[in-house]
């Protein structure tokens, strides 16, 4: 098995690894808050769970091509080739931005990496990964509003401390802090003020409120993953939420909502249905980067997904719900050029149930590490107040520039 490593982009050294709500089928949701801060973070949550084998393909691990088949990306050099970050993992070809940001110093690319979830649940997958516990019930508010209530208070009205550009306001950004939702655009055929009283009704209780938000964001995920449009407005919402961020006055949190992702059949491999997402992905970061214009060296910009996709192919051309996956962190202020993963290999001894990619770094870690070096908040309140149940998933360190 091998075991892999933190790579700089001049020098190498060994990691050791530690362990909602969208109603919109239209567009993809942003929030937004104000921090007392100069420092930028996006929050972009890729919901039905990226493959995280195709985003970053292990094109060195001998078992991969084997198990990801058709799907599989090809070497670097070979037609249709990932984009090279070192000699075991790539980009997929669709994500030429982020490779060029990788060049620059401004990516770390993380793979092998989950929460602490462990079952196979869209619904119950992204509440954990909001909620920033180890279980997805038990908690009414989301880690990152429990990161904003830790910081100095913001120069502006309380009111104004988070906007949410959504129908509903998502866990991550749902708790004391305060956040005001607003909605870019009408869902077709569903009644927008019905779910906003339902939501509203049942916000206090944990069991109705996630049935409710199943319901909803099953119609999204199975609206974004028809409609060929998805990978584009991602783009339109990434250029408003930095031109938001850039006016007088403007927030300093932004949290991105983008679905689409669940490829259960004919996902395509170089291209198809998951490339276009990814190419549209792509497109989002650049948009955001060029909106920020100024800001952008103060900006990190986290990508994660609810949970990986299976290591082999299923019968319908396309990959199931996994375990393992990858997550992205760029930005000016992201001291990039980096992989860390701690490789567990794609040999069957090595999955989970036979099936999935180990994880072998909590993405906790990966949070808690961006809030200490980026937003400035303590180790003790991010133990303590922020992820109460995290002991075992201490932060990351030198993820962001000095």
């Amino acid at each position: 098995m091998q075991r892999l490593f933190h790579v700089n982009t001049g020098t190498r050294r060994f990691l050791v690894g530690a362990g909602a709500f969208a109603a919109s089928a239209a567009i993809p949701n942003v929030l937004f808050a104000h921090t007392g801060t100069t420092s930028r973070l996006v929050v972009v949550i890729l919901r039905g769970a990226l493959d995280g084998l195709a985003a970053v393909p292990p094109y060195g691990d001998p078992d991969y091509a084997t198990l990801h088949r058709e799907l599989a990306i090809a070497a670097p050099g070979r037609t249709d080739g990932a984009l090279a970050l070192n000699n075991t993992f790539g980009l997929h070809p669709s994500l030429p931005y982020l490779h060029e940001r990788f060049a620059a110093g401004e990516l770390i690319v993380f793979n092998a990496v989950a929460s602490p979830y462990r079952d196979r649940s869209h619904f119950d997958g992204q509440n954990v990964l909001e909620n920033g516990l180890a279980k997805p019930i038990g908690s009414a508010d989301g880690w990152l509003n429990r990161a904003l209530a830790a910081l100095p208070p913001s120069s502006g009205r309380a009111a104004d401390r988070a906007v949410a550009i959504s129908q509903n306001v998502p866990l991550i950004l749902r708790g004391e802090a305060a956040v005001i939702s607003k909605s870019p655009q009408v869902t077709p055929d569903v009644d927008e003020d019905l779910l906003a009283r339902l939501a509203d009704l049942y916000s206090k209780d944990d069991w109705f409120s996630a049935r409710l938000s199943e319901a909803v964001q099953t119609e999204k995920m199975v609206n974004d993953a028809a409609d060929s449009r998805v990978p584009d407005r991602v783009a339109a919402v990434a250029r408003m939420a930095a031109n938001l961020m850039r006016s007088d006055g403007g927030p300093q949190i932004a949290v991105i909502e983008a679905g689409g992702w669940d490829t259960h059949a004919n996902q395509g491999g170089a291209k198809g249905i998951l490339a276009a997402r990814l190419g549209g992905l792509d497109k989002a970061l650049q948009s955001l980067a060029d909106e920020l214009g100024p800001l952008w060296p103060q900006t990190a910009v986290l990508v994660v997904t609810e949970f990986g996709r299976t290591a082999a192919v299923n019968g319908t051309r396309g990959t199931d719900h996994g375990t393992g996956g990858c997550a992205f962190l760029v930005g000016g202020a992201v001291r990039g050029g980096q992989v860390i993963a701690d490789w567990p290999g794609l040999g069957r001894s090595a999955l989970i149930d036979n099936r999935d990619l180990k994880p072998t770094l909590d993405l906790r870690s990966v949070f808690k590490g961006v809030l200490d070096e980026h937003m400035r908040i303590d180790a003790n309140t991010l133990a303590k107040r922020v992820f109460p149940d995290s002991s075992g998933a201490r932060p990351l360190q030198g993820l962001i520039r000095a």
